[in-house]
This record gives C-alpha cells, sequence and structure tokens, in this order.
C-alpha cells in the first residue's frame, strides 16, 4: 500500500478528534497504537474475531476482523466481509444483524461494498455478495484511540476479485462519541487502485453501497411495525421508498440525493432510531433503499482512478425512542457543519 500512504485520506471525526488523517503520518506515528482511558473508552481484542470498543463495561461497537477463509463454501460466506455491529446505546443489546444466516445473510451490521464491479483488464466481480472468490479482507488495524470522550480507529481492507487476486486497498474508519441521547458514529473511507488500472462500482440501492442491517429478529418478528422518516414527515408503517432503475419518475427523484434517512424499528419491547447521514460532498447521484426488514442505504456509480482515488463520509445516529424530522434535520446540519478541517 506504499501509493496508498502518499495520500490525505479525510473522515469526519468528533469534536475531539482531527477530521483529517494523512496517512503518511499514521505509517510513521500511528503504526497500530492503541490508547484506552480507564474511565472511559477502551479497546478489547479478542484475537482472530473481532475487536470491541466499550464503555467502562458496556460493549458499544465492534469491528468484525477474523481472517478470510476460502477452504470450504461456509468458511467463505463467514468470513467474506469486515463489518462492524452496532449495541444500543446503553450497551444492553446488538442492534446489528451478523454471519449467523437469516434473511439475506450477506447483509452484516454496517457494512460497504458494490455488486457490479469493473477492474484490471476488464474483469468482473460482486463484492456485495461476494460471490465466486471475491471478497473483502482485514489486513491489519492501522491506528486505534480512546479517551474518556471518544474513540477511534482505522484498519486497512483489502478487496478480492473473482478470482481471489487483490485489485483495491482501502482504509475504512469509525470515530465514535456517546451523547446523553444516543450514540454517535462517523463512518469514513479512502479507496484506491491496488494496480494503477481503474475501478468501476456500481451495483443498485439494494446492492451497493454503505449500509445498516438492523439484528435478524426485525425480520422475523416486528418488521411491520419499522417505518421511516424522510424530511417529508413520518411514513405508515412497514412503507418504504426506493429508488429503481426505470421506475416511477417522482418515486425515484424522493430518493434520491437525500440528506438524511431515518429508520424505526423494534427489538424486544423497545423501539429504536437509526438516522443515516449522506454528507454532500460524497459522490453523487445517491440513489436509496429501505426495507421494513431493517436494511437500508445508498449507493452511487463512480470510478476509482490513480488520480481520483474514492473518498466517502457517513453519520450513523443511534436512540432509543423516536425522532423528529427537525431533530433529524438538526443533526444533519451539525454533521456538515463540522467540515473537513
Amino acid at each position: 500500500m506504499t501509493k496508498l500512504r502518499k495520500t490525505k485520506f479525510m473522515m469526519g471525526m468528533t469534536t475531539t478528534i482531527a477530521a483529517t488523517l494523512v496517512l503518511g503520518r499514521l505509517a510513521s506515528v500511528l503504526a497500530a497504537q492503541t490508547a484506552d482511558s480507564p474511565d472511559g473508552y477502551r479497546w478489547v481484542d479478542t484475537p482472530g474475531k473481532y475487536v470491541e470498543l466499550q464503555y467502562g463495561n458496556q460493549p458499544v461497537l465492534r469491528y468484525m476482523d477474523e481472517p478470510y477463509d476460502g477452504s470450504t463454501p461456509e468458511r467463505h460466506a463467514q468470513t467474506y466481509k469486515p463489518y462492524y455491529h452496532v449495541f444500543s446505546p446503553d450497551g444492553s443489546r446488538l442492534l446489528t444483524k451478523g454471519d449467523t444466516g437469516g434473511l439475506y445473510p450477506h447483509h452484516r451490521g454496517m457494512f460497504y461494498g458494490f455488486r457490479k464491479v469493473t477492474y484490471g483488464d476488464g474483469k468482473h466481480c460482486d463484492i456485495w455478495h461476494c460471490l465466486e472468490k471475491a471478497h473483502q479482507s482485514h489486513a491489519r488495524i492501522l491506528s486505534q484511540h480512546a479517551s474518556a470522550e471518544s474513540a477511534n480507529q482505522v484498519v486497512a481492507i483489502d478487496w478480492h476479485g473473482s478470482q481471489g487476486e487483490v485489485f483495491a486497498h482501502e482504509e475504512r474508519a469509525v470515530a465514535v462519541s456517546r451523547k446523553p441521547d444516543g450514540l454517535q458514529i462517523d463512518f469514513s473511507s479512502h479507496l484506491e487502485t491496488a494496480d494503477d488500472r481503474p475501478i468501476h462500482l456500481d451495483g443498485d440501492p439494494q446492492h451497493a453501497g454503505f449500509h445498516f442491517r438492523a439484528a435478524q429478529e426485525v425480520a422475523d418478528k416486528t418488521a411491520t411495525q419499522t417505518y421511516y422518516l424522510r424530511t417529508d414527515g413520518k411514513g405508515e408503517l412497514d412503507e418504504t421508498r426506493n429508488w429503481e432503475e426505470g421506475g416511477d419518475a417522482a418515486m425515484n427523484a424522493q430518493c434520491t440525493n437525500r440528506p438524511w434517512d431515518a429508520m424505526s424499528f423494534v427489538l424486544g419491547d423497545q423501539r429504536y432510531t437509526v438516522l443515516y447521514i449522506d454528507h454532500p460532498d460524497n459522490r453523487k447521484p445517491a440513489r436509496y433503499s429501505e426495507r421494513d426488514y431493517g436494511r437500508f442505504g445508498s449507493y452511487f456509480v463512480t470510478d476509482v482512478t490513480p488520480e481520483k482515488p474514492l473518498d466517502v463520509r457517513y453519520r450513523i445516529w443511534v436512540q432509543e425512542g423516536e425522532m423528529t424530522v427537525d431533530e433529524c434535520n438538526a443533526k444533519a446540519n451539525e454533521f456538515v457543519e463540522s467540515g473537513m478541517q
């Protein structure tokens, strides 16, 4: 990843963390260092499985970094993408789906990928469903930091084509902070071609981009209680809006370049709301997908070249109960105004 380390990697951090990471500085100064706060956040490693962010003794976020294993179809399916599990703001339960089967087993926590990828000399792969030998693999942790107020992590991930060959290098970062009313997670990614050849990323709103998938319990038991809150107000229970190729023009316009989207769902006897904020500097058009079983997000079509790597930023906000349009607008404005200093 020599070229990658020479490129400026931009990410949204909390107010106590710098918003820009320079990769050369990461390599020389942070080289996998870990700093924890005994009175606040700490990173706890379960080697070969995951690294968990805890606040005190409560789990907050879990980076699933099990090494890729292509020895059998079952092991391929279990290990073909790193992702993040998200816990409830009070740490009492897991809010996201993992690799344990269920409806659409390739959906896992907070995840990022594309169904239609063209790379190399016109090769194709699907790094969303991870068909054939295509997959994403955790390479290493570049940095971790934790304090009383916030925590962040930067990891290196390789993207592999249909025959397992590496065609792209990614640096993925999260910055986490708990607020009195919820949990804030900033997700950032910087993607570069591994061989100086262009990469074309495509798909559709259901099978590409950055997405959040709620726990399997939503699909199994409470999907009819899911609703979406949008800039035009609260939707009906079990009602979704989706961009579709060749679909209704008015609906597609509603589902394009939303500044934010919020999903409200039920686990056990508790309702949660997850707010998804798309930074305006991300590539556009952004086309949105919503599903009542708890998966939502957006995607775009783009090219990645040596001269133009891909940088994206998103903010996920998680809280118990419901939210209003005004509250979502305020949090979206706060994210945008935080800037890239």
